[in-house]
């Protein structure tokens, strides 16, 4: 009987060890993250890229959504920006840079002088609470 009981044992312990070890296999789920970019920082702007492609890197279906206003509008500016390159690759991933039309109004900022691969919202803050009622994730970037 101990002999069964130990056989028993044994293979409890085998598929739970191979089934512990399936599970890093997975892919983690996809998630839908909004970032909310207000600094023209440009240390907060390579921060910013570098937790894009990490994100990218752990969980390669996520949507990512950086919404750019007020100073932070600088991050998909073509003369202002030092991160583009890194942006045009982040967007063929299926990133998504947008810019706040109500931003541009005031800096006087026209739509060619941002980023060819982004586009432009009225208004950004409710870019973001719009993304935040379908369930998006909030995160603000910079400080």
């Amino acid at each position: 009987m101990k002999i069964i009981f130990m056989f028993l044992l044994s293979l409890g312990i085998l598929f739970n060890s191979s089934a512990q070890s399936g599970k890093s296999k997975v892919r983690p789920k996809p998630h839908r993250i909004v970032f909310q970019m207000v600094s023209k920082d440009t240390a907060d702007h390579n921060a910013m890229v570098r937790q894009l492609y990490n994100i990218k890197r752990l969980s390669p279906d996520t949507r990512l959504e950086v919404v750019c206003h007020g100073p932070g509008l600088t991050f998909i500016q073509k003369d202002k920006s030092l991160v583009l390159d890194k942006l045009a690759e982040l967007a063929a991933e299926k990133a998504d840079f947008v810019g706040c039309e109500f931003t541009m109004q005031q800096k006087g900022i026209r739509r060619d002088q941002l980023m060819d691969a982004c586009r432009t919202v009225p208004g950004g803050i409710l870019e973001i609470v719009e993304k935040q009622e379908k369930g998006w994730s909030y995160i603000k970037a910079g400080y």
